[in-house]
């Protein structure tokens, strides 16, 4: 089993509940709108980081990661983007490639709403955001633990 540490929507602050909570995660996904890369050398010093960018993300070196990943993780396969319009059947056209290219899991953040919801074969998961709280939302990250034969995410409010 691999543990994972999710993240989304810092827009330049980090707080410090983060570092606190992801303690002991064993690889860190931060889902865009990093807003400050400074950020993500914060959450490298607690597990590797994979990231990609957001659509707040134009300038600066938040601007160079990539708008897409795709990673293999405890036999898994994981997508990470920033926006993402969830299905919302298993069955429907837009759920199908995910399916099509086998992904387990697709990460993804924007909405600053946290969602985990299963289509099939996928869970598509957002962790909500993780930066200072806008539109009445309580802030919050997720993790996800992958294993073989599950794959279980959990909501974490800060």
């Amino acid at each position: 089993m691999v543990l994972l540490g999710v993240v989304s929507d810092t827009h330049g602050y980090l707080n410090p509940r983060v570092l606190e909570l992801l303690q002991g995660v064993e690889h860190i996904l931060h889902a865009g709108d990093i807003g400050d890369a400074a950020i993500i050398d914060q959450l490298s010093s607690i597990a590797p980081v994979t990231t990609v960018r957001g659509n707040n993300d134009r300038t600066g070196p938040a601007s160079l990661f990539p708008e897409e990943v795709t990673l293999e993780l405890a036999g898994r396969t994981v997508y990470l983007t920033h926006i993402v319009k969830v299905p919302k059947e298993p069955g429907d056209a837009a759920n199908k490639p995910y399916v099509d290219a086998g992904i387990d899991v697709v990460v993804f953040g924007h909405s600053h709403i946290a969602l985990q919801k299963t289509l099939g074969p996928v869970l598509f998961f957002n962790p909500g955001a993780a930066g200072k709280r806008r539109f009445k939302l309580v802030p919050s990250i997720g993790t996800l633990e992958l294993a073989k034969d599950e794959v279980r995410g959990t909501i974490i409010p800060l």
